[in-house]
Order: structure tokens, then sequence, then C-alpha cells
């Protein structure tokens, strides 16, 4: 799937308060006396004005981010905002390939696990992996039994565009917060977990609908464009599912309200 960098920033402030609330809890300069960490890892970085803040944060310390879409990487360093911060770095690569080196000191991921879905057996491995001392920040979207992501799913389970969207959602793609807590606890890491529901404002005719098409409903279109590369099918199921959200989160006068759940976990090993 090609990712589409300037829809997904439509709505940056809202996508990026849940990632400055997650690195707020990462509580650096570490009580060994070391005042900067060795080396910063964003997974799953996605155009990079996120990780660019971790990189301000910490500007001795070399932060990467790494993505697996080239799109993304390709705004990020067409960014000039970025080039300003000689200690940031990008690199494309799958999160499913990646391991802590021994100098990762604190490694963030934001709103991305939510698209592998063997992160809950890699992240012991790469718990077990990070140095003593080091911080492991997560937050992944919580919000697939919401009526964006339930109607997404059962307008896709009863039209003609069922057989090529067959599989294609997922219904559970990530843990609850106790989930994750139980993960970082039996990795010994001290730890934290909670969740959020964002009640976000988002103005224009159509904006759950925008939101989506920046992220969540990305798998089915690609799907029905794969299958009716004409675009009739694509537009026929998105013109379903434009009414049936309209009808699920009515317009005021002040904008839609869009309320979004948000899981986070914080830890840091002995």
């Amino acid at each position: 799937m090609r990712w589409e960098p300037s829809r997904y920033a439509a709505f940056a402030d809202d996508r990026g308060r849940p990632f400055h609330d997650l690195v707020a809890q990462v509580a650096w300069p570490a009580r060994d006396g070391r005042e900067a960490p060795r080396r910063v890892v964003d997974l799953g970085c996605g155009p990079g004005a996120l990780t660019a803040t971790l990189a301000a944060r910490w500007r001795s310390s070399p932060v990467v981010g790494i993505d697996s879409s080239a799109e993304m990487l390709a705004s990020a360093a067409a960014d000039p905002a970025l080039a300003d911060l000689p200690n940031l770095s990008f690199a494309l690569g799958a999160i499913e390939d990646w391991m802590p080196g021994p100098t990762d000191d604190v490694v963030v991921t934001n709103a991305a696990l939510q698209w592998v879905p063997s992160h809950v057996a890699l992240l012991p491995r790469w718990l077990d992996a990070m140095p003593s001392g080091s911080w492991f920040a997560m937050q992944v979207p919580g919000n697939f039994g919401s009526p964006s992501h339930a109607l997404m799913r059962s307008i896709g389970a009863s039209g003609p565009w069922a057989s090529a969207l067959d599989g294609v959602l997922r219904s559970d793609p990530v843990l609850d917060p106790a989930g994750y807590l139980g993960i970082m606890l039996d990795a010994g890491f001290a730890a934290r977990a909670w969740e959020t529901t964002y009640a976000q404002l988002l103005p224009g005719e159509d904006p759950v609908l925008d939101w989506v098409r920046g992220t969540g409903l990305r798998p089915a279109l690609a799907a029905l464009d794969a299958a009716d590369p004409t675009g009739a099918l694509t537009a026929e199921y998105v013109d379903r599912y434009r009414a049936a959200l309209r009808e699920a989160y009515p317009a005021s006068d002040h904008g839609t309200v869009y309320p979004f759940r948000r899981v986070f976990a914080v830890g840091r090993k002995p």
C-alpha cells in the first residue's frame, strides 16, 4: 500500500497530540548520570515532523526515524524544517525486521504497531534486547470498535465488494492497556499503561471520512482498486460508507466531534 503524506498531514495537530502525551512520560536524564540517550529510535516515523521533536529535545543524541513507506521518508527528506537538525536521520525499513541495538536508550513507536500483526510477539524480544536503563514508549489507536471502523467492516462485508475485502480489515489488531502493561512487566520493566479518548473536533463536510482515508481505510481502498481498476467499485463503497458516517457522526455548528480512543504504555528497564 502507498501512503499519501499530504493526506496524513491534513490533521497534523490531532494526530500529534497523543505523541506528545506519550513522550512526556519518558523521564530523561537517566538516574545513572547519562545526560542524554546514546541513541533515540522512532519506529514508524511517518513524515518525520514528530520525530524532529525528539531530535530537538535531545540535541546531542543521534535520533533515527524508521519507516517502511518510501513516500513518507521522501516527504521527510523534502521538509526544510528537518534540515536544521543535524542529529536527525531517517532509514527505510520494516518494523518486523528491526531489533534494538546496545545503545538504543529511548525507543518510541506512535500509531504504528497496529499495522504489524506480529507486534505482540515482537515486543518481548525487543524489550529483552534493550540496554539497562532504557525506555520504551508506545501508543496505538484503540478505536477499532468505534462506528468509524465497525461501519467500515460491516459495509465491506455486505455489498458487491465483499469478496475483495474479505479478510482485509481486522477488528482486533491491538491489545488493551492491561495487555501491554503485562508484557512490559513480564520483561522486568517498571511500566505504566493507560488509555485516553480524545474528543477531536474536525472541520469540513466529511471529516471522519477524510481522517480514515489517511489511515485505517487505506487497506480497503487498495484492495478495491486492485479488484476494479476502473474505480467504480471503490466509489460505490465509499459513497455508502460516507452516508453511514454522516449519520454516526452528525455535524454541529462547531464541527464534527470524533471520539478517538488511544492506548499507551511506557516503561523503563532497570
